[in-house]
């Protein structure tokens, strides 16, 4: 090492749902931890969908995807971990003693004991419309995600994609728009059923299998018509529009992780029931893992990351408790509920 580095029990890479809630459980574990980010902000995936609602986190009353956020980034502040943004981790160096250097893309070295994965389907980007010049389109009315949803009331929307936040989007828009369009290559939806079965009983225009060929615009700044056309047929129809929101998922890239010698398929490490990838002392949760009962719900990330946790605790000390205690018998918790005013018999 150049310089003398803090040592950590556990590093955490990403700063999704599964690295926050692993950060605030190891924390629960009283482990010495640090999460990296490769974005400047905690949220991960969920960051590309802030206006959307999220149902099914247990406990939790249908909640704006951005305030889920906040909720989240602040538990996994709680036991203070270390927290590094703007750096990507390329390399992965075992030391002597059994301990792991990790170095980012900007060249700083972190020092750990144990690592968990929490990366999803690694660093990604919006898949963008594939129409000549449609990128000058982005700062006027050519969205990939939707930060807010009144903008959108009274215009003419369409939407292309037929994943689920293609689905979520148009049930959204769809009571404040005048008119909402989905333009999908094939008959089926990737969303939900019951979301799928709402758009299509709702007013949403839905054009299957159609795809959008040609942007119009007269001024060469706002996209003010465009051609779609049947995937079989040919046949092509001009629409008028306001806005195009654009939902053709995402393109990821591990980068060079994939050299780490990790069981990696092309979108999921393999892991043991107890979230062991094959490389001593990393451990992964979240989107980024496959194991027979894998639950890919934030709900499921949870006890990921749990897991996870438990695991490289244990592999630091065979002698530790195989789990934390609950946060209502958590030592740990007895100084921050008295300055919550909760008095404990």
């Amino acid at each position: 090492m150049d310089q003398p580095l803090e040592l950590y029990d556990v590093t955490i890479i990403g700063g999704g749902p599964a690295g926050m809630y692993s950060a605030f459980y190891s924390g629960m574990r009283d482990m010495k931890t640090k999460l990296i980010e490769a974005r400047d902000q905690l949220g991960g995936r969920m960051l590309f969908y802030p206006e959307k609602m999220i149902w099914d986190v247990g406990g939790v009353t249908p909640t704006l995807c951005a305030d889920l956020i906040k909720q989240l980034e602040q538990q996994a502040r709680t036991f203070e971990p270390t927290l590094v943004f703007e750096q990507q981790i390329e390399g992965f160096e075992r030391q002597p003693d059994g301990t792991i250097i990790l170095t980012s893309s900007t060249g700083e070295k972190h020092w750990t004991r144990t690592v968990i994965m929490a990366i999803g389907y690694g660093i990604y980007k919006m898949a963008k419309l594939e129409i000549e010049g449609a990128d000058r389109f982005e700062v006027t009315n050519l969205h990939y995600t939707v930060q807010e949803l009144e903008p959108f009331r009274g215009k003419k929307v369409l939407i292309s994609g037929g994943g689920d936040s293609a689905v979520d989007w148009a049930n959204e828009l769809e009571p404040l728009a005048e008119q909402v369009t989905v333009v999908h290559r094939r008959e089926r939806f990737g969303g939900l059923e019951r979301n799928v079965l709402r758009m299509k009983e709702s007013s949403v225009d839905v054009r299957t299998p159609y795809a959008v060929e040609t942007l119009h615009s007269t001024n060469g700044e706002v996209i003010e018509q465009v051609t779609i056309t049947h995937i079989e047929t040919g046949e092509s129809e001009l629409l008028d529009v306001d806005a195009i929101i654009v939902n053709h998922g995402m393109k990821s890239d591990f980068g060079p992780i994939r050299d780490w010698g990790l069981d990696l398929g092309e979108w999921h490490v393999s892991v043991s029931e107890k979230l062991h990838t094959n490389i001593p002392g990393v451990f992964a949760a979240g989107d980024f893992v496959n194991y027979g009962s894998k639950l890919h719900l934030i709900a499921g990330t949870f006890t990921d990351a749990a897991l996870a946790v438990n695991s490289a605790k244990l592999y630091m000390d065979p002698e530790a408790d195989k789990v934390a205690y609950v946060s209502s018998h958590n030592s740990r918790f007895k100084e921050k509920n008295k300055a919550l005013g909760v008095v404990e018999e």
